[in-house]
């Protein structure tokens, strides 16, 4: 309870700072981290907490559930074919550069045995959703490079899932059995694909109708029937999260209007309440225990690792220069980082904790950096990028 009477007092300062925090440096996600690290074991101890502590785990999951399904459902099937050169360029080659020049850093920066440095990189490849709509949710960003981050943002995570999955079975003590977790994956598309078209199916016969009260529910129900029938069959429930999204923007999207704004609230909430969390782990201690060449690796992951890959993967993209810099630069790291690591932390493997400890750190440092920067980058760009063409027309081909 604890807990919950310091989330409930930074909460409503959050709100009442919320109007300042649009226009300035000043970011809601770094207020709830840092209050989290005051609170912590070793501060002022009001609320302590462990990697292991289950809370933890459960909150991550519902946060990055929440995110993976209504950020899919800002990119339905008609979203991603009408426009997917550049994003196709950041998940494709980007996504593959950024997690070997990672692993390379953990491995010969922070001394990890191979394996490890390869799941690290898998961890902290993808870029986080919600940290990203700080950049993408500002009209002064030109349309192709929101929409750039945005599915960039919203597709990464379900390309790293299995890899990650893949790579946790293969360093396992037992036998790795690939069918096994080829079906835990594709059991979690099927789930997330055929229960929102089934209920979208349902409610537009002529016996069933949502009345307008209750039709925001709608897709809340959906989400939370992919989630409980993910879970009970053993599922990979983040796919399952991200493919109802996408069936829900393609099959009803009269359904995702009437949940937007809900949906949005829900998920932010979420992610207010485990960025407390995260930042109670954060405690002097945990950071104690990350030496030196811990803290080389994450600058050098965050200021080196995502502007070289994305800048090469973005090479002839006809992006303008400023615009270039802002898409290698605005790579946030956020919950299917913390998740994916508390996977591996919890797995036992061997340099399990080191790998969780490193995650942390650049999480950290990335929130710090990107939630701040955002109102920043989004002047740069409005003062210094022309307005774009009016016409629809992609301009941005690619390969």
């Amino acid at each position: 309870m604890t807990a919950v009477l310091v989330f409930a007092i930074v909460l409503l300062l959050a709100v009442l700072v919320s109007e300042r925090a649009e226009c300035s440096v000043l970011s809601t996600a770094v207020l709830f981290l840092v209050a989290g690290f005051v609170v912590s074991d070793g501060m002022l101890g009001i609320v302590v907490m462990s990697p292991n502590d289950p809370a933890i785990a459960v909150l991550s999951e519902l946060a990055l559930f929440s995110v993976l399904f209504t950020d899919g459902m800002r990119v339905g099937l008609k979203d991603l074919t009408s426009a997917w050169q550049l994003p196709g360029r950041a998940l494709f080659l980007g996504l593959p550069l950024t997690l070997v020049g990672t692993a390379l850093l953990a491995h010969y920066v922070a001394g990890l045995p191979w394996l490890a440095s390869f799941l690290l990189g898998e961890v902290l490849s993808p870029t986080d959703p919600v940290f990203a709509a700080a950049i993408v949710g500002r009209e002064e960003v030109p349309a192709r490079l929101r929409q750039l981050l945005n599915v960039e943002s919203g597709l990464n995570d379900g390309l790293a899932l299995p890899l990650v999955v893949i790579l946790l079975a293969v360093a396992g003590e037992g036998d790795f059995h690939l069918a096994s977790v080829a079906g835990e994956v594709m059991l979690g598309v099927v789930i997330g694909v055929l229960v929102p078209w089934t209920a979208i199916r349902l409610e537009r016969t002529s016996f069933f109708s949502a009345h307008t009260t209750y039709a925001p529910l709608n897709a809340f129900a959906i989400g939370l029937l992919v989630f409980a029938l993910a879970s009970i069959t053993h599922a990979n429930v983040f796919l399952a999260a991200f493919a109802a999204g996408i069936t829900v923007a393609t099959v009803g999207p009269e359904v995702r209007e009437a949940f937007h704004r809900f949906g949005e609230l829900l998920a932010e909430l979420l992610k207010l309440a485990a960025l407390l969390v995260f930042g109670a782990l954060m405690s002097p201690q945990f950071l104690m225990e990350i030496p030196w060449t811990g803290y080389a690796f994450a600058v050098l992951a965050l200021l080196a690792v995502r502007p070289i890959a994305i800048g090469i993967a973005l090479l002839g993209s006809r992006l303008g220069w400023r615009e270039w810099v802002t898409a290698a630069w605005f790579g946030p790291k956020g919950f299917a980082s913390v998740v994916f690591g508390l996977l591996v932390f919890k797995s036992g493997l061997p340099h399990g904790d080191e790998v969780f400890h490193l995650t942390a750190i650049v999480i950290t440092g990335s929130i710090l950096a990107h939630s701040s920067s955002d109102v920043l980058v989004a002047s740069w760009l409005k003062a210094n990028v022309p307005p774009e063409p009016a016409s629809n027309e992609e301009h941005d081909q690619a390969f």
